[in-house]
């Protein structure tokens, strides 16, 4: 299965209660924290709405 390596490249003060939550369950905490998770579309709506705070990657 394919792995998404997630990296947070903005902060989240000033962004929305959902997208802080977002951050906090993929396990991004600040700034250039990476994580690695499953290609899920649980996932992938979590991602989707932080989008413009996160960088996305396919690793293998």
């Amino acid at each position: 299965m394919a792995r998404l390596k997630v990296t947070q490249i903005k902060s989240k003060v000033g962004a929305k209660h959902n997208q802080r939550e977002s951050l906090r369950s993929l396990g991004l905490k600040r700034i250039n924290d990476v994580v690695v998770k499953e290609d899920r579309p649980e996932i992938r709506g979590m991602i989707f709405a932080v989008n413009h705070l996160v960088k996305v990657e396919e690793v293998d």
